[in-house]
């Protein structure tokens, strides 16, 4: 069975996270953003959102780690915005800030991650802070009226990130985004 560990970046949706992934057959546990990298035995790994700011470096914990792992990484909110700033693009403020549901459009049909959700979906998320600047390897795979970047990807890597939250039940399509990691933690 797949086993994939969601980071707890202490938001207020990694248990949902969690339960997402249960409920689509994978073997999922929940570990604290300071666990050591030689002890984690995952398969893929979810960073959850959070109510740090990867723009300022305080998200605490070891995240920026976890991206070495050679496991596939999926970044959720302040996940991806950690993602980008550990691999050098850049985080700041959003224009819009609190959570909304919004429109986003999918600009890259073949993503193994937000593909499939082609050519839109609507999603619950916010922009407190989020990904200015892509990181270099990295392609923008969706975006929105309100922020340039929605979703990221690195195939090379195998790191993804999505600005939204697909745990939630605003989001009309987050199962597919998840069973979309699953089939990239298994190949």
């Amino acid at each position: 069975m797949t086993r994939i560990d969601v980071v707890d970046n202490h938001g207020q949706f990694t248990h949902l996270e969690r339960r997402a992934l249960n409920d689509i057959g994978v073997d999922c546990g929940i570990l604290e953003n300071t666990t050591p990298p030689k002890e984690i035995d995952a398969d893929g790994l979810v960073l959850s959102g959070g109510p740090g700011s990867a723009g300022e470096g305080k998200t605490g914990g070891r995240c920026e780690e976890y991206l070495d792992l050679d496991v596939p990484v999926l970044g959720i909110c302040l996940g991806m915005q950690i993602m980008a700033a550990g691999r050098e693009g850049s985080v700041g403020p959003g224009e819009y800030g609190g959570y909304a549901d919004v429109t986003v459009e999918i600009t890259d049909s073949g993503d193994p991650l937000v593909g499939s959700l082609v050519p839109e979906t609507r999603v619950w998320t916010s922009h407190a802070d989020q990904v200015k600047d892509l990181p270099p390897g990295f392609a923008c795979t969706a975006r929105s009226e309100i922020c340039g970047i929605e979703a990221m990807s690195d195939d090379s890597e195998t790191l993804y990130g999505v600005q939204w939250h697909p745990e939630v039940a605003h989001t009309e399509e987050g199962i597919e985004v998840f069973e979309n990691f699953q089939a990239i933690c298994e190949q």
